[in-house]
């Protein structure tokens, strides 16, 4: 899955730039590449998908502000995260052990 396919897949309006994009090697062998571009466009948009309620209110703070976005998508050992960075420069797709 390259960057370039994945960001063709994904037509929502963005509500922030996602920089450059990246995905460990761990999500890359895991997700498929619909889970991973319906994740993305969900981010993008700013629908956080399964945070809880404060991180949530945190996101909206980041948008306003520039700081961090996280989102979680998935479940069990399917759950992914998808983080933009509070510069906007890079978005990583990534599992939890990544972090």
């Amino acid at each position: 899955m390259t960057n370039n396919v994945l960001l063709a897949t994904v037509s929502a309006k963005p509500r922030f730039p996602i920089g450059c994009l990246v995905i460990t090697t761990n999500a890359l062998d895991l997700l498929t590449e619909a889970e991973v571009s319906k994740g993305l466009s969900r981010h993008i948009t700013g629908d956080w998908g399964n945070v809880p309620a404060d991180d949530q209110q945190s996101n909206e703070y980041a948008l306003i502000h520039g700081d961090r976005l996280l989102s979680a998508y998935g479940e069990g050992e399917r759950r992914f995260w998808i983080i933009t960075e509070a510069d906007r420069s890079v978005t990583t797709i990534l599992l939890p052990n990544d972090y």
